[in-house]
């Protein structure tokens, strides 16, 4: 007599995503139709075909998909998201006017713990609601941020910032490592922030300063992220003032290696690509507040073709208005066509590659996040694309592209956890968040009432 071979029994996990189309990302121009995505402890376990995933694993809970593209989170490399309080405030400026006749004067009246707070709780449910699942800060109160982040169970590298003026966080440049080196001690190991250092830009930061946050982020193996040649003035600035321009007065100080994240780089040329090629640097291009300040253009595609790991970014909403990765990754896709004069620069499954696992490598996450693979942490967003801006449908990367909008963004996970379900926010006081912002609105309208000096 012999045994009757039975079924293996289910494997039982946490979570069974289901969807029509799977977008790994890695490979990048891989699209799998009819996949499941198994989660496990915050861990996606396999991405494997929807009817063998049936049978394979009893999930605790199982979400189908019928209509969407599942992907990695976006990855936005570089923000100040506390300045989106300040939406709306100074339009139309260009950036030093911007920054030294409006922003710094206005900051200088309300900024502290509650505005950066309040500031980074409407990001997370602008962020949340378009995809967004990870992001790079730069700004002030770095540990009111890191715990808001930590709150919310949303992933962040959280910029330490260093200046050589002094603001409501800190008063002389030694207080300004002392307190980085807290919230780095504070933040050590998490699961969900991580920190780096945050020079705000060249013309803001002594070479001493720079020296130091060179030995540190060697010893503590941090990334440095900052605004490099955003504009042809701090270039001109800076031969003037270093003999040098931005980017080589840099690697002087030995700080153009693999653990530097360059944002803007609108004035970088084509030696300077090279350069960061060699030397393993990261560039975030954010090409909508580059419009809108008109500080020039990143030359993307040059960037991309030298092999540059080249992420995304929004920039803060001060100078965006928004947060929407979406957009800023279909912009990214039409004006490096255009400033490369080549219809087939940064094509539709780059941008969407640059959005998310770009970005990951950029923040040193890039083992944790950015794709769909086995072994790397659950951050993931549905986008449903049975829609009338989004049908007929022939090529669905290109479709998230150039088509669809934040607005189709239906579910969110972080580390397997459920941030957005149907659109709403889960476990979310989005009421309380918005009353606050309308607060500031009216406390920072009336800042602005007597003269700034």
């Amino acid at each position: 007599m012999t045994d009757i071979a039975r079924a293996p029994t289910p494997q039982p996990i946490d979570l069974l995503l289901s969807a029509r189309w799977v977008v790994p990302v890695e490979p990048a121009e891989e699209v799998l139709e009819h996949h499941a995505v198994a989660v496990d402890a915050g861990l996606i376990v396999e991405v494997l075909p929807a009817a063998v995933a049936d049978a394979k694993y009893a999930p605790r809970e199982r979400v189908r998909l019928p209509d969407h593209a599942l992907l990695p989170g976006f990855v936005n490399a570089h923000t100040h998201n506390p300045m989106i309080l300040l939406r709306g405030l100074a339009d139309d400026l260009p950036l030093m006017t911007w920054l030294r006749e409006h922003v710094w004067p206005v900051e200088a009246r309300v900024m502290g713990p509650g505005f950066v707070r309040d500031g980074v709780e409407l990001a997370i449910a602008g962020m949340l609601r378009g995809g967004t699942t990870c992001c790079s800060e730069n700004y002030f109160f770095p540990d009111v941020q890191a715990q808001v982040y930590r709150q919310h169970g949303f992933r962040a590298l959280v910029g330490l910032p260093i200046v050589e003026f002094p603001s409501a966080w800190a008063q002389t440049r030694d207080e300004y490592f002392d307190r980085a080196l807290e919230v780095h001690d504070r933040y050590r190991g998490d699961a969900l922030v991580s920190t780096s250092f945050a020079p705000h830009a060249p013309y803001t930061v002594a070479d001493a300063a720079f020296e130091r946050i060179r030995t540190l982020a060697d010893q503590l193996d941090l990334p440095v992220h900052l605004h490099l040649m955003e504009t042809a003035q701090e270039v001109e600035d800076s031969k003037r003032e270093h003999g040098v321009r931005p980017l080589q007065r840099l690697q002087k100080l030995g700080l153009v290696n693999d653990r530097l994240i360059a944002v803007h780089m609108t004035q970088v040329t084509d030696s300077e690509i090279a350069t960061c090629a060699e030397a393993g640097v990261s560039v975030v291009h954010c090409p909508e507040s580059n419009l809108k300040l008109a500080s020039g253009f990143c030359p993307a595609e040059k960037i991309r073709r030298a092999g540059v790991n080249l992420a995304l970014g929004t920039d803060g909403c001060a100078s965006n208005n928004d947060l929407d990765m979406f957009g800023e990754l279909r912009t990214a896709a039409l004006l490096a066509k255009g400033v490369a004069g080549d219809a087939s620069a940064f094509a539709a499954a780059f941008a969407l590659q640059a959005a998310t696992l770009n970005g990951a490598r950029a923040l040193g996450l890039g083992e944790r996040i950015g794709s769909i693979t086995a072994g790397k942490r659950a951050d993931l967003a549905a986008v449903n694309l049975d829609a009338v801006e989004t049908r007929p449908l022939y090529n669905v990367i290109s479709q998230l592209v150039y088509a669809a909008s934040r607005r189709q963004v239906s579910d969110v996970w972080i580390d397997g956890k459920r941030k957005l379900a149907a659109g709403e926010l889960v476990d979310f006081d989005l009421a309380g968040v918005l009353d606050k912002a309308h607060r500031w609105r009216d406390r920072i309208a009336g800042t602005r009432c007597t003269p700034m000096s």
